[in-house]
């Protein structure tokens, strides 16, 4: 039975776990051997990779990832100089290999940052070249590459691409397949939409999905070569429209086809892109999120044909997942900060340089930020609030710094809290506007599409987003909340007339059996 990716991160998530377990003599209560590799099986571009960097970050692990098709047989297997030894004291000359490549780099990563756990991914397992096939076959199975072996405390897991996908891939044999644990990955696009709005896809892309489901993943061959549309390819178009925004370039279809390669999904979108900023402009949407819409713009959205409708939904969607991202975000950082001042009152006593102190705090982070980005352990936005951290601790050294002649605890820490202030004011500044922004949002959809269909969507886009469901669940959101009940009262009310047409129906059948 295949598994989508979520649920793929969770059992691998599971089994790291169950194999780092240890019994009460501090031995894995599997032992090494009996610790199966995972055998990640699923078509290219949709998140195998992108799984292992989560999995790593959540658990505190480290991760090595390599894709295996760019090796040899000597850099997987290490090259092989000759010993000495001797044997029933006959001295011979005997093969010994350096170590791999592969398992050098698990442990440097081992050295540099201090972990002794770890994920080792090895992708494209099942396209490497003839040589290379038995040595990967015999990784798996014993875990050893010529006569080293992996260290304890460390799970393979290797991704491979299905043959129908790739022309260079291979089947494995029994005798392989019986050693690992085998996951079979497919696509799904509603898992891909809750990353995708987690991690900041321009609103376009997802959006379009949204409408056009069947052209989220699709390869086909033809007569003229194969043609096809990934996750992979949709999330790194996202990221050059994004990029070209912010230069003022606009994305043609010459570009999408870059990333897109199925050229009638490609002119579609291109299509719909160009629709995405005219209804961008058509109906203000910053101005309907300050309150500021014209009459005109909520008819033209009552008459507006649904797709359209869902696209400034949509649009409206994008701006409140970003508002509320953005708060999260200031959220977490005040939060750490907080920690980190309390630790630096703690710790500073009547005489010491308060500046010093806090370049100690500062430095002990960018070490730990380094560490972890050496082990492949941040994500895109740990690292950004890792950054603004230390940068603000940074920013209080330096003042403090300037402040010459301060002296004593309590006077040092005065100053220390008048610098912090400005973090809570500018998060309840965020909070504010974000909850003026989801109060407008609402009250536009009530006056243009009512308690249609369209709010339905709407309200459970809001309740699927990472960040607008976050921001909901912390603050508040009275219209949400209103028209969530409505929602909820509306299903219960269709599964009641539901159950009594059909206990009707059953009736009529037992009348007619009498």
């Amino acid at each position: 039975m295949a598994m989508n990716i979520k649920q793929a991160k969770q059992e691998i998530e599971d089994t790291l776990r169950a194999y780092l377990a240890k019994d009460e003599l501090g031995n894995y209560r599997i032992p090494s051997k009996r610790q199966r590799p995972v055998l990640l099986m699923g078509p290219p571009g949709i998140g195998k990779t992108q799984i292992m960097e989560q999995i790593a970050a959540e658990t505190g692990v480290g991760l090595v990832a390599y894709t295996v098709t760019h090796h040899t047989r000597q850099s997987a297997v290490g090259l092989p100089f000759i010993v000495h030894e001797a044997y029933n004291g006959e001295e011979v000359s005997v093969t010994r290999y350096t170590m791999s490549e592969i398992l050098a780099s698990v442990y440097d990563l081992m050295e540099k940052t201090g972990l002794e756990q770890g994920i080792l991914f090895l992708d494209e397992i099942n396209c490497v070249s003839e040589t290379l096939t038995p040595v990967m076959l015999q990784f798996l199975q014993y875990k050893t590459f010529g006569n080293r072996r992996l260290p304890e405390g460390w799970l393979i897991v290797a991704a491979g691409n299905p043959p129908e996908y790739n022309r260079s891939a291979r089947a494995f044999d029994v005798v392989t397949l019986d050693r690992v644990k085998y996951i079979e990955v497919e696509e799904d696009f509603e898992i891909w939409k809750e990353y995708a709005w987690r991690n900041g896809l321009h609103g376009a892309v997802i959006s379009y999905l949204d409408i056009r489901k069947e052209n989220f993943y699709r390869i086909e061959n033809t007569v003229d070569g194969t043609h096809f549309a990934t996750a992979r390819g949709w999330e790194d178009l996202s990221e050059m429209i994004q990029a070209c925004e912010q230069i003022g370039v606009r994305v043609d279809r010459q570009v999408i086809e870059q990333y897109i390669q199925m050229p009638d999904i490609a002119r579609d979108f291109a299509g719909y892109l160009d629709l995405y900023y005219k209804y961008q402009s058509t109906y203000h949407v910053e101005e309907i999120l300050r309150g500021r819409w014209e009459p005109v713009t909520v008819r033209t959205m009552q008459t507006a044909p649904f797709d359209e409708k869902l696209s400034v939904m949509g649009l409206l969607f994008a701006r409140l997942s970003e508002a509320a991202g953005n708060t999260r975000r200031e959220d977490i950082l005040a939060d750490r900060l907080h920690q980190d001042l309390t630790r630096f009152r703690d710790e500073l006593e009547d005489g010491d340089e308060g500046d010093r102190r806090m370049e100690e705090l500062a430095a002990a982070h960018r070490k730990q930020m380094r560490l972890d980005a050496e082990a492949n352990r941040l994500s895109g936005e740990e690292r950004d609030l890792r950054q603004r951290e230390v940068n603000t601790l940074e920013k209080y050294a330096e003042r403090l710094r300037q402040e010459k002649g301060l002296t004593g605890k309590d006077t040092v820490m005065e100053l220390v809290r008048q610098m912090f202030q400005e973090i809570p004011d500018r998060r309840q500044d965020l909070i504010d506007d974000t909850g003026i922004r989801f109060d407008n949002a609402f009250r536009f959809l009530e006056a243009s599409v009512g308690q249609r269909q369209e709010m339905v969507i709407f309200v459970t886009q809001i309740t699927a987003g990472f960040d607008t469901s976050w921001f909901v669940e912390n603050f508040g959101c009275d219209a949400y909340y209103r028209h969530n009940r409505e929602l909820l009262f509306d299903d219960v009310e269709q599964r009641i007339r539901g159950e009594i047409q059909a206990a009707r129906e059953q009736s009529g059948d037992r009348r007619e059996n009498l």
